[in-house]
């Protein structure tokens, strides 16, 4: 077991480093150059040349790669391009903000996802577990961008009961629950937008594992032995049938992760997604390797934890040689 765990965590690290090295070099052969945004048709070629160098971009692309490299093992990620600051705190401020939103999804959707997909289950093959199920993919399908824009469209411009950008208002007070309040408005738009897809899709998921369950020979015997329905369902089906949930955990941190970026720069959410997508567009290349790091560590972290609590609470799996 001990064997099986230093596998997957040098396998993980392994992924991590390379992602970087991929990203790092993807980055450096794009077209584009970040000095360009000092540059003005005045400048001379030589204070060009001294941009460059103080960047680090007049240097072979292998020794960038190498002392990249080593500052990044030591955990300095450089200096911001476009915030003259070092990235390590601009990424302090952004990450709490972004937290906020996939925390709050998470829990969410999770919740929903269970109970839609329970009764779901419990309604198999009925015209309410028909329409569960086609709303559930139509929910699924909808681009986040486009759902996004209806609903600023629809619950800010049209109707004006939501807030349709920013993480809080200007005229704003400081009393607690006044902040709190406020922040929730804020949060209700982008946590739909995030929040539906994963509703979905987690409802359909808790659906066929309870089928599944249901089919199962002790669960008949359960019946059998005439055990009260409820208690069937709460002690011995509800238990088996949340197991594989948890690995729907090491999927959602990408794609919450992926997803916020969108939703984040739509809704102008202080958070990484926003911060990030303005650093590809000004060419800076310390942010986006250290949003794609902490990205790339937040999806193998996710997956390797499940995999790991998976083994913990299945003994069948738990007691393999794999």
């Amino acid at each position: 077991m001990k064997y099986y765990y230093f596998k997957r965590i040098l396998l993980s690290v392994l992924i991590i480093w390379g992602v970087l090295t991929l990203t790092f070099f993807l980055i450096r052969v794009a077209p584009g150059d970040p000095s360009l945004i000092y540059i003005d048709p005045g400048i001379e070629p030589n204070i060009v040349n001294q941009i460059r160098h103080q960047m680090g971009l007049d240097q072979p692309l292998y020794i960038q790669y190498f002392k990249w490299l080593k500052q990044f093992l030591t955990g300095n990620f450089g200096m911001s391009f476009m915030h003259k600051r070092p990235v390590s705190q601009v990424l302090a401020e952004a990450i709490p903000n972004t937290l906020q939103l996939t925390v709050a999804v998470f829990m969410i959707q999770i919740i929903i996802g269970i109970i839609v997909g329970i009764y779901s289950a419990l309604s198999r093959y009925t015209k309410k577990d028909s329409f569960i199920s086609s709303f559930s993919i139509f929910l699924y399908s909808i681009p986040g961008f486009w759902l996004a824009l209806m609903l600023i469209l629809i619950f800010s411009l049209k109707l004006g009961w939501l807030p349709s950008s920013h993480m809080q208002s200007m005229d704003i007070g400081n009393g607690f629950w006044e902040v709190f309040a406020d922040r929730i408005e804020h949060l209700i738009l982008p946590v739909i937008v995030l929040g539906l897809p994963l509703s979905a899709h987690t409802s359909r998921f808790v659906r066929g594992s309870f089928i599944d369950v249901f089919t199962q020979d002790y669960i008949r015997a359960a019946y059998a032995y005439g055990l009260n329905k409820r208690k069937i369902w709460l002690k011995y089906a509800l238990k088996n049938a949340l197991l594989p949930i948890i690995t729907l955990i090491g999927m959602y941190l990408p794609f919450l992760l992926g997803g916020a970026v969108i939703t984040e720069y739509i809704f102008s959410w202080p958070g990484m997604g926003r911060i990030t997508v303005e650093a590809i567009f000004a060419y800076d290349y310390p942010i986006i390797l250290a949003s794609t790091a902490i990205a790339a560590v937040a999806v193998v972290i996710g997956n390797l934890l499940s995999d790991i609590l998976y083994r913990v609470i299945d003994p069948r799996i738990r007691n393999s040689n794999t």
